[in-house]
């Protein structure tokens, strides 16, 4: 059994890690009775942390919100991660965030003990971040709180919705869960009114409380809400789409291909599949080639068309360029007949070779 002191501190981090906990799970992590952990939470409260008790089969102990924000109980590999975090969360798609953290962090460093300083001191000063610039349309972190409160309290969610184009409409969803790439954040919510799943860019909601009432989650869309959101924003939210093969493992395509450009999919050791997205077959081939990967179509069939026609057009802009860096080729006389490739043509002949 840990003793009191030890035992208080263990009893603070679950109330931190957990929003609800029974009396009895407490008193079985902490390996003591009920009646010890109602004196443990009398303890704390004591001490100014504002647990919060509700009685009945449903009950349980909730640390508050109190009017000041309570110590953190962290780990030496906890406090490093927190810290090294702070440093890097610049740049991330949320607003003012570069400020913030570096107040966070200046209380961090403060209460560190020295081994730990000399480890976050000694990561940061030898890593130089490269960061992408900060993107105009960042999202506000007060947003990004006010939808994970929805999500942890299972709370109906009322907000404005901005699209593409700048059309505003009013939603009311079930909110699931938020998704994070390295550019933007998404939410995953139930809309009410369509009833279905939609995927929301967080930058483009305005929330329009109040919210509530509360509601029983559903199932999720997909057990892997990272790629589900992927699909999402590279390849359903295009009119055109397709499957491609890449003639290269997994891994070495992923080094490339982000979640923004198509999800992979694993086939063989040294191939896999890649599902995407564009506005159209023809940006969709611009899309494929700048990947620099050998590939095969899988669907649409139409669309080798399409690459047929680029293969087309670039041979014939290299063959011009040939023939203005050599001045002995001259041009073309005009009126000169052509063929369907744009390559020159003795009138009279099949090959175009002049021969007889």
């Amino acid at each position: 059994m840990l003793e009191t002191s030890a035992r208080l501190l263990r009893l603070l981090s679950l109330l931190q890690a957990h929003r609800d906990w029974s009396g009895a799970d407490l008193a079985d992590r902490l390996g003591v009775t009920p009646r010890t952990v109602r004196r443990d939470v009398d303890r704390l409260r004591e001490l100014g942390y504002p647990v919060n008790a509700s009685p009945g089969t449903g009950g349980g102990y909730q640390l508050g919100a109190g009017a000041e924000l309570p110590p953190l109980l962290l780990d030496d590999d906890e406090a490093v991660a927190v810290a090294v975090g702070l440093r890097t969360a610049a740049g991330q798609g949320i607003e003012g965030i570069g400020e913030t953290s570096v107040r966070a962090l200046t209380k961090l460093e403060q209460v560190l003990p020295s081994r730990l300083r000399r480890r976050v001191g000694a990561l940061t000063a030898f890593t130089v971040p490269m960061l992408r610039t900060p993107q105009q349309q960042a999202v506000d972190p007060s947003v990004l709180t006010e939808l994970a409160h929805a999500c942890r309290d299972a709370e109906r969610l009322r907000f404005d919705y901005r699209d593409h184009g700048g059309s505003s409409t009013r939603r009311t969803v079930e909110p699931h869960r938020i998704v994070c790439t390295e550019r933007r954040w998404y939410l995953v919510a139930w809309d009410v009114d369509r009833d279905d799943w939609r995927t929301f860019r967080a930058d483009r909601i305005t929330p329009r409380p109040p919210h509530g009432p509360r509601f029983a989650p559903r199932t999720p869309p997909a057990d892997d809400l990272a790629a589900y959101v992927s699909q999402g924003v590279s390849t359903r939210a295009y009119a055109a789409q397709a499957v491609f093969r890449l003639l290269v493992p997994l891994e070495e395509a992923a080094q490339r291909v982000t979640p923004s450009d198509g999800t992979l999919e694993a086939e063989t050791g040294s191939s896999c599949l890649l599902r995407t997205g564009a506005m159209s077959l023809d940006v969709m081939v611009i899309h494929v080639l700048l990947m620099g990967f050998e590939f095969e179509v899988v669907e649409p069939a139409d669309f080798t068309e399409r690459i047929s026609s680029a293969r087309d057009l670039l041979s014939r802009a290299l063959d011009r360029g040939v023939r203005s860096a050599d001045p002995g080729a001259g041009s073309p006389a005009a009126g000169t007949p052509r063929t369907r490739d744009g390559a020159d043509r003795t009138p009279g002949t099949r090959s175009g070779s002049g021969a007889a």
